[in-house]
């Protein structure tokens, strides 16, 4: 029997994929396909598993679980030079990087595409030394999701990230950074900044409209500093996607960037913390196969 790998976080969203755990491996093994199943206790554990025994040798790896869980397999793989397809049941409270392939949020749906042959390219973003798969925030927002309750986050899901960031309005502060591409440099006070792979984060569907995980370039977003009056507009300029050309957003595309700044800045990636600065930030072409589905019609295949 061909070898499926299942990485599963048992914690993230409303928990209901524990619930469904005997489902998946039954799927699977009636195609013929063992499902070995690890449960994601600590960060490390999927590295220590693949140094023991090939990664290379599965089939296809599956991550259950949300952004966090796949950038903790992406990682694992990346470090571990496994190159196998990768499937993902987004179960967690963000799944931004899945709604990039309007992967469904019904466990059945999901059962349909990962027992499928169908795959997408996808773009990896390397921050240093740590990959992620949707998204590198630095600035106000950074630590908004680690600061977020673990109960709010499964009960409210993606509004709990809304709520807090409210509550840090009143404490945001700029910060100067100088961003080095290929081909400019800029300085600028900001109060954020998002190194986008997909379109959305956050829940925000619309944050980078034009972005493309398989173009070989990451959607740049500076959001200069600006008075707090001004804050409303360009929010629902976010919402609606109109903000690339607002007169207090950079937007620009690169394949690579050198980020410093003077000030002690930590970034985030896909909501988990990421490097300091100063930091290289590139991007590895097509390294990730994402179980997708060719078109609507695949998915009533069943």
């Amino acid at each position: 029997m061909d070898k499926v790998l299942l990485f599963y976080n048992p914690n993230s969203g409303n928990r209901v994929f524990t619930n469904n755990l005997d489902k998946v491996i039954e799927k699977f093994q009636k195609k013929k396909q063992l499902v070995i199943p690890i449960r994601a206790e600590r960060y490390d554990v999927l590295s220590r598993f693949f140094k023991a025994d090939d990664g290379n040798d599965y089939k296809k790896i599956i991550a259950a679980g949300g952004d966090g869980t796949i950038n903790t397999v992406v990682n694992a793989m990346i470090k571990n030079d496994i190159d196998v397809p990768l499937s993902i049941l987004p179960t967690g409270t963000a799944n931004d990087y899945a709604y990039y392939f309007d992967l469904p949020s019904d466990i059945d749906e999901m059962l349909k595409i990962a027992l499928d042959e169908f795959y997408t390219y996808s773009d990896v973003g390397m921050a240093g030394d740590r990959a992620f798969i949707n998204v590198m925030a630095l600035g106000m927002l950074v630590d908004i999701s680690q600061r977020t309750d673990p109960v709010a986050k499964n009960t409210l899901g993606v509004v709990s990230y809304y709520l807090k960031g409210m509550s840090e309005i009143p404490k945001m502060k700029s910060i100067h950074i100088k961003i080095t591409t290929d081909k400019k440099t800029i300085e600028t006070d900001m109060l954020f900044m998002l190194i986008m792979n997909g379109r959305s984060a956050g829940g925000f569907n619309h944050i980078a409209p034009k972005a493309d995980v398989n173009d070989g370039l990451f959607d740049v977003l500076v959001f200069k500093n600006m008075p707090l009056v001004e804050l409303p507009n360009l929010f629902f300029n976010v919402m609606s996607g109109q903000h690339y050309d607002h007169k207090n957003v950079i937007h620009l595309k690169s394949s690579h960037l050198r980020l410093e700044s003077k000030e002690k800045i930590r970034a985030d990636v896909d909501g988990e913390t990421g490097p300091e600065l100063p930091v290289d930030v590139d991007i590895i072409h097509n390294r990730l196969r994402i179980n997708t589905f060719t078109d609507n019609i695949t998915r009533n295949l069943w």
